[in-house]
């Protein structure tokens, strides 16, 4: 994420009333001045830099502020929000546990958390036969390095090796961080650890990456064996990847990820996949990693697996999550009775609510008119990538440098007119709704977005 910090200076915009959109204010709105200000005087300014939309409340697909304004959401919050926002059941079985009242157990035993479990694990595929749960992706994450690494100790390793991939991201601590790619995000730790690895992400502009993926892989491999001396079937316990690169959507070719998760079985070496973003129905299916026509080792979750409160999940076989002894491996508020509420009533909402089916039939509507967007203005429109209800427009000049400064732009005009899109700070829109949207809604959003790149683009 930029640095970038939208203004606060108020204007006066056109006027919106639609079934779904309503601007009726100058934005930002000139009352919700004080509450930035606030902000920016008592909380650290690493909290800051979103538009400065203030929100009062969510429903569905959409997000009010207190001044009579409405916006169609292509944010999800930033992936979470994937049943929608206040989904009725989720609200339903929250209220209940507050009405208990039961807020906090510890990891003393719950009813819902053994029901949540019991579902989640029937639920997900058969090699995951346990869960961890926590509070945050990047915890979940680091819990996954520390297992990747305590199997490869039981198998004898000489070294903990673990592989990552160029661009991916994994969280803001520490051991997420270093399996994270930006270096310069990395500054402050004042080191790197030696058994962490990246290899080159087969971006759909290698044109090498793109002609053969399997031999992509297979060279890019080689060449790290080659460079740090090597031997994968001894200096290697884990692979990780993020499901598709958060900042543009960037998924890889199939066939890419199964000569991985090949090299992997040839060489007892573990595949953990990041779904923070891809999880929980965002791509059309439960999880993301399914469209590689694999199957992982660890699944490491968050985001969209409560729909609105802090759960994340680690997801493996009984084996690797009994490697830590009784009482070693913990966090405060995991499984808290709300998270473990929320997460079930939201598991159920995806499969049982038809969310997860909504996602995959809308889903070729909107990546179809996302590839019409991207196909008008292919001037400055590179890639539009998309799958299920994720998707993102990559914007370069014709000597392929980023326009992120355009995109910050067009951010800030939908803004303005009714639409929330992501700003990653990037050359890069992306746009996410809650699965529950309309037909009627999506396509909505996307004619805004539309005018919006016609309006800002240079002419």
């Amino acid at each position: 994420m930029s640095g970038y910090e939208f203004s606060l200076a108020v204007k006066d915009v056109a006027k919106v009333i639609t079934k779904y959109r309503r601007i009726v204010t100058p934005i930002p709105v000139p009352e919700s001045i004080p509450i930035f200000k606030a902000l920016e005087r008592y909380e650290s300014r690493s909290m800051h830099g979103q538009l400065p939309v203030v929100w009062d409340r969510a429903e569905g697909f959409q997000v009010f502020d207190p001044w009579g304004n409405q916006w169609i959401d292509f944010t999800s919050t930033i992936f979470v929000a994937n049943a929608g926002h206040g989904h009725p059941e989720i609200v339903k079985m929250v209220r209940a546990q507050l009405d208990k009242p039961l807020l906090h157990s510890y990891t003393y035993a719950t009813l819902i958390r053994a029901e949540y479990l019991r579902y989640l694990i029937d639920h997900t595929p058969k090699q995951f036969e346990k869960a961890f749960l926590l509070s945050a992706g990047t915890e979940a994450t680091e819990c996954c390095l520390k297992l990747m690494r305590m199997h490869g100790n039981l198998r004898g390793k000489a070294k903990p090796g673990v592989v990552c991939f160029e661009g991916n991201w994994h969280g803001r601590t520490l051991g997420a961080q270093m399996m994270s790619y930006n270096p310069t995000q990395k500054e402050w730790i004042g080191f790197q650890d030696p058994h962490i690895f990246h290899l080159p992400f087969p971006y759909p502009w290698r044109l090498e990456a793109m002609k053969d993926p399997r031999g992509y892989f297979r060279r890019g491999m080689e060449n790290l064996i080659a460079e740090k001396g090597l031997d994968p079937s001894k200096d290697i316990c884990g692979f990780m990847l993020e499901t598709f690169q958060g900042w543009g959507a960037v998924f890889y070719p199939e066939e890419f990820v199964q000569e991985a998760v090949s090299f992997a079985r040839e060489n007892d070496i573990l595949i953990a996949f990041d779904e923070m973003q891809a999880g929980f129905g965002r791509t059309g299916r439960l999880f993301g990693y399914m469209h590689y026509n694999v199957e992982p080792d660890i699944l490491c979750c968050g985001k969209g697996a409560s729909s609105g409160l802090p759960l994340s999940i680690v997801l493996a076989s009984r084996e690797i999550l009994d490697l830590p002894e009784i009482g070693s491996m913990s966090s405060t508020h995991s499984a808290n009775p709300l998270v473990c509420a929320a997460g079930l009533a939201n598991l159920k909402a995806l499969l049982e609510g038809g969310l997860i089916e909504n996602c995959e039939k809308l889903g070729g509507v909107f990546c179809r008119r996302l590839r019409e967007i991207g196909k008008r203005f292919s001037r400055h429109v590179r890639y539009a990538l998309c799958k299920g209800l994720v998707g993102a427009l990559i914007l370069m000049d014709q000597e392929g440098r980023p326009l992120s400064e355009l995109c910050t732009r067009i951010c800030e005009e939908a803004m303005c007119r009714g639409l929330l899109v992501v700003h990653t700070g990037r050359e890069s829109i992306k746009v996410a709704p809650p699965l529950c949207i309309t037909e009627e809604a999506l396509l909505e959003g996307l004619d805004v977005l539309e005018a919006v790149i016609e309006a800002v683009l240079p002419r």
